[in-house]
């Protein structure tokens, strides 16, 4: 099976965390980002992780978190344009229930 989505690019040292597990191909696919630490969900939101487009317009999304594998996921509410160019941030002020936070802001461009 080929990829689905082109990784451009990942900021924040993270480049080697980034894998891709799709099983079908989806206009609509969601983001699972997880954690090593459970987080305080009051910073889990759409202001601390978001999905822009070129133009760096929000895309309305969905964010859920799952306090017992540890991961949120990000779906959009409507369809990514085919051969368009996104960025999906995960902002420092994500939190651990601890009150740490990440070392850097992670961005992830990629196209669909």
């Amino acid at each position: 099976m080929g990829k689905y989505i082109q990784i451009e690019g990942v900021s924040g040292g993270s480049e080697t965390l980034v894998q891709q597990n799709m099983k079908f191909r989806t206009g609509k696919f969601v983001w699972r980002v997880s954690f090593t630490a459970p987080l305080n969900p009051a910073t889990v939101n759409n202001m601390n992780l978001y999905v822009t487009d070129k133009d760096d317009t929000p895309l309305k999304t969905s964010i859920r978190y799952d306090p017992t594998g540890n991961y949120i996921e990000i779906e959009p509410l409507e369809a990514y344009m085919e051969n368009e160019s996104y960025i999906l941030t995960v902002t420092r002020n994500v939190e651990s229930k601890g009150g740490q936070r990440l070392k850097n802001e992670i961005q992830i461009k990629f196209k669909v």
